[in-house]
């Protein structure tokens, strides 16, 4: 992986962030995402709830700063 890619462990349910050890333990209710990277080259960036993990609007981004976050893809 380059620059600042790297991977995230999120519940397939809730949609929160978990450990990697609780991926580990439950693959099939948890997702692994690749994130960073270099926007140059084909990487966006996203985003999303911090509450629900959803993908939300960048204009909800903007009015809801504290419990939205972007990631690159």
């Amino acid at each position: 992986m380059a620059g600042n890619e790297h991977e995230v462990n999120r519940s397939a349910k809730s949609g929160r962030f978990v450990k990697e050890s609780t991926a580990k333990r439950n693959p099939s209710t948890t997702t692994t995402e690749r994130v960073g990277g270099d926007k140059e080259h084909g990487d966006r960036e996203v985003n999303r709830s911090a509450k629900t993990g959803k993908f939300v609007t960048e204009t909800t981004t903007e009015l809801h700063p504290s419990t939205t976050e972007t990631q690159r893809r």
